[in-house]
């Protein structure tokens, strides 16, 4: 049996070590789409005695949450990384407190900047690797509970946290691409639907004009006159889960369902509240509880718990029930912001920076869904970040300079030794971002 060695020298002065040597595989596509002078262009933030440009703070906000470091303390570790720096073309990493004055002391116009650089982005991935005819948007909204003093943070809905000051930001994926199409940072009490018109405009504003067909999936938190309003006038198609207001209670009993599953009854009718301008067309589902089944969750009228949505989609009440319930596949998105792209870690007390950041945040994830859509074997498509990173951008790297050429030496791992000279080939492919 093979000894230990007994008299190991240890030392800590290899300069050549990355814990983020995969790194180098998003950058190289950052890289070939001249990401840092296509941000140059398109941003204005004039500052004095600077030692970074605007392009190079946004690289330095976005590599930490894509690596993990998800509070602007802990991205400090990334200022003793040579390594991690010259693999990122960064001349060194700034120190917390420069990230964080770059946020706080930013004007307005830059989160719209930033805003405008998100949706070209868009705009050049959406139709990679297919041409896509029709875009499905899901809405919701999340709570973001805070344990300090921010601007805009205030007592509202809460579930877990009852009584705490919290955010509540709405979000807009697209289902198919998992694209974050849309963003928009909100007071812990603001109303249910406050902010949904103005999110919806800039939606449709961004979405490409090829486009032929928009379909929209919300809860009941927009199931108001006035979002319906909005998407009808924009000739979008949704299903968004109707409010149980009095009137729909009242016609619930009069229905005449029919079997659409051995447990589950469905039924159409028009629906016409008080104050709006037409009636509109309302698919309602209602099953019998059974004294087996756990606390019902959703609307109960006399042993019967119902699921109801207004829409306008030229589809069956079951074919908008099946289209209604592929939203599903956004709670695990949000999830994967909040908890891998740090979105429950608000970095200032400024409700503006707060909300720089959140553009910041959506302009990472939209980055890494673009690689991972045109860039990645199709079996890493659909890994969460917390994933990729430990199957890729976390691999152990060592720079070295064999006859004076600069080669990364990566750990000897199988699961990258066969994907990484496609990657690479797909990334080349590329052309720069225009404009």
């Amino acid at each position: 049996m093979r000894r230990s060695p007994r008299h190991l020298k240890i030392a800590c002065d290899h300069a050549g070590l990355t814990h983020f040597g995969g790194i180098s595989f998003l950058h190289e596509f950052v890289r070939v789409l001249q990401l840092r002078e296509f941000l140059a262009r398109h941003l204005a933030y004039h500052r004095r005695n600077s030692d970074y440009s605007v392009s190079q703070m946004l690289l330095a906000l976005i590599y930490p949450i894509i690596l993990g470091l998800d509070r602007i303390e802990t991205a400090k570790l990334l200022r003793s990384n040579g390594t991690f720096q010259y693999l990122t073309g960064l001349p060194s990493f700034p120190d917390p407190q420069t990230l964080r004055r770059f946020l706080r002391n930013a004007p307005a116009r830059l989160r719209e900047q930033l805003h405008r650089v998100n949706d070209r982005l868009l705009e050049r991935f959406i139709h990679l690797p297919v041409h896509r005819s029709r875009l499905i948007f899901d809405l919701d909204s999340t709570v973001l509970t805070l344990f300090g003093h921010q601007q805009g943070a205030e007592v509202g809905y809460n579930p877990r946290y009852r009584g705490k000051r919290s955010y509540d930001p709405l979000l807009c994926l697209e289902a198919n691409s998992s694209f974050l199409w849309d963003v928009e940072l909100r007071r812990g009490d603001a109303g249910t639907w406050a902010g949904s018109e103005e999110l919806l405009a800039c939606c449709f504003l961004s979405t490409p004009s090829d486009i032929r067909e928009l379909r929209v999936r919300a809860d009941a938190g927009f199931g108001y006159g006035p979002v319906l309003g909005m998407l009808e006038t924009r000739l979008a198609q949704y299903a968004v889960v109707a409010r149980m207001i009095p009137s729909l209670k009242h016609a619930l009993r009069g229905l005449r369902y029919e079997p659409m599953n051995l447990r589950w009854e469905i039924a159409e009718f028009e629906h016409h509240p008080h104050g709006w301008p037409h009636a509109r067309r309302c698919i309602v589902a209602r099953k019998r509880i059974e004294e087996s089944d756990p606390e019902p969750t959703l609307f109960t009228l006399e042993r019967y718990a119902y699921r109801a949505w207004h829409t306008n989609l030229p589809l069956t009440p079951d074919g908008v029930w099946h289209f209604y319930d592929g939203r599903a596949g956004m709670e695990p998105r949000i999830r994967e912001i909040r908890e891998d792209y740090a979105l429950r870690k608000i970095p200032t007390h400024a409700f503006a920076a707060n909300a720089l950041y959140l553009e910041v945040i959506r302009f990472a994830y939209n980055l890494v869904t673009a690689f991972q859509r045109t860039c990645l074997p199709e079996q890493w498509q659909s890994l969460t970040l917390s994933k990729l990173r430990h199957r890729l951008f976390w691999l152990p790297g060592e720079l070295t300079r064999p006859q004076n050429r600069p080669t990364l030496r990566l750990v000897n791992s199988p699961l990258i030794a066969m994907p990484a000279e496609k990657i690479l080939h797909h990334v080349h492919r590329l052309k720069p971002l225009e404009g």
